[in-house]
C-alpha cells in the first residue's frame, strides 16, 4: 500500500497491511517563512516517516480583523464584519497548504488544521475579555462568531477546492469543565462551530475532528460527541478515554486517532525503544488494526528525538494489518486462521 492508500483506507475503516501514523509540532507558530515553511513540512514528513501531512497554521494564530482593534465592549461585537475570501489572512493559507499538495506530488494525504471561530476569537482578543463579554452580552459576542464563521467559511472552500487537500483536522477547543456547562456550550459555542464541520463534510469524505486538551483541562468532551467526522482525535491522556473506548463513545464507525501522550512526561518523549514499542503494541492490541490512526494527544515537542517516531513505525510494521492480532499477554503475533 502506498502512504495515501493506507491512510483513506483508516479514515474509511477498511483494511490496511499496517496502521498509519502521523506526528507533527509547531514549526514556527508566530510566523509564516513562506516556502520555507512548505519545505519544513515536507522535510519533517519524510525524517518523520509519517503516512500523512497535517499542515500546521503557524503563523495565523492571531485572527487580524481590524475591527476587532476597536472593540471595548460586547456590544462591539455587533460592528464585526468578515474580511472576505481575498484577505492575505485567507490566502496564504491557502497558498501554504497548495504548496505542500504540490510539493508532495499525490504520495500522502495532506490536512490542513482549522481552529473554530470561538478560539480564533480568542486568540485575537484575550480569554479574560472573551468571557467577559460573553457574561455581558452573549448575543452579541454569538453574531463575533457567526462573522468569524464566515472567514472560516472562506479558508476552508479555499483549503479544499483550490489548494487540493484531502480534508481538514478541524480543531474544536473551549469545553473545559470550569468554563460552559453543556448546555452553555451548544447554546452559545455549537451553533457556529458545528456548520463548519458540516460545510467541509460536504466537500470532501475525509475531515478529522481534534477535540484538543490543550491547556492539560479537562474537556466536557460530551459535546462533541455527535459531530460528524471521518476520524476523531482527542487528548486521551487528559480525557482519561483511550481509543477503544472513544470508538465507543463516539461512534463505531469512526476511525479513531492518536493513543500517545504528547508531553514530555510521557512514554514517547521519555521512553526507551523497548518501551516506545511496547507502548505502540499494547495501543494497537487494545484498538485493533482497522479504523485505526496512531498518533498523539496533540503536537510535540519540537525536540524530540525523530528516532522516537521511527521506533512506532518499526512497531506498527511487526504488527502488520488485519491479518493479525497482538497478544498482549503472550507478547506475539498471532495469524488469524
Amino acid at each position: 500500500m502506498t502512504n495515501r492508500e493506507r491512510v483513506l483506507h483508516a479514515l474509511h475503516r477498511k483494511p490496511v497491511d499496517r496502521v498509519p501514523m502521523g506526528f507533527w509540532y509547531h514549526f514556527s507558530p508566530d510566523d509564516d517563512f513562506g516556502q520555507e515553511t512548505v519545505d519544513e513540512h515536507i522535510r519533517w514528513y519524510r525524517n518523520s516517516k509519517a503516512d500523512f501531512i497535517k499542515v500546521m497554521c503557524d503563523g495565523y494564530f492571531n485572527y487580524p480583523n481590524p475591527c476587532i482593534e476597536s472593540i471595548q465592549c460586547a456590544d462591539d461585537w455587533f460592528k464585526l464584519k468578515p474580511m472576505g475570501a481575498d484577505h492575505p489572512y485567507i490566502r496564504r493559507q491557502i497558498e501554504r497548504v497548495k504548496g505542500v499538495v504540490e510539493g508532495v506530488k499525490g504520495e500522502c494525504c495532506v490536512f490542513y488544521n482549522v481552529f473554530n471561530p470561538m478560539s480564533l476569537m480568542r486568540f485575537g482578543t484575550s480569554e479574560e475579555q472573551l468571557m467577559a463579554h460573553l457574561k455581558e452580552n452573549p448575543e452579541a459576542v454569538c453574531y463575533g462568531f457567526s462573522v468569524i464563521a464566515q472567514d472560516i467559511r472562506s479558508l476552508i472552500d479555499g483549503v479544499l477546492k483550490e489548494a487540493g487537500a484531502d480534508g481538514i483536522y478541524y480543531c474544536v477547543q473551549n469545553a473545559e469543565t470550569f468554563r460552559f456547562t453543556e448546555e452553555e456550550y451548544k447554546k452559545l459555542v455549537t451553533p457556529y462551530e458545528l456548520p463548519l464541520l458540516e460545510y467541509a463534510n460536504s466537500l470532501s469524505d475525509n475531515n478529522i475532528l481534534h477535540c484538543c486538551g490543550w491547556a492539560g483541562d479537562r474537556n466536557r468532551i460530551e459535546v462533541w460527541k455527535d459531530y460528524p467526522a471521518a476520524a476523531i482525535n482527542w487528548a486521551v491522556y487528559v480525557e482519561d478515554m483511550k481509543l477503544e473506548d472513544g470508538r465507543k463513545f463516539f461512534s463505531n464507525d469512526v476511525c479513531v486517532m492518536g493513543g500517545f501522550d504528547n508531553r514530555p512526561g510521557g512514554v514517547l518523549y521519555s521512553g526507551t525503544k523497548e518501551e516506545i514499542k511496547r507502548e505502540t503494541k499494547k495501543i494497537i492490541g487494545a484498538a485493533g488494526t482497522v479504523g485505526v490512526v496512531i498518533g498523539a494527544d496533540c503536537t510535540i515537542p519540537a525536540n524530540m528525538p525523530v528516532e522516537h517516531l521511527h521506533w512506532v513505525k518499526e512497531a506498527l510494521e511487526e504488527i502488520g494489518g488485519e491479518n493479525q492480532k497482538w497478544n498482549i499477554v503472550q507478547g506475539t503475533i498471532d495469524t488469524k486462521q
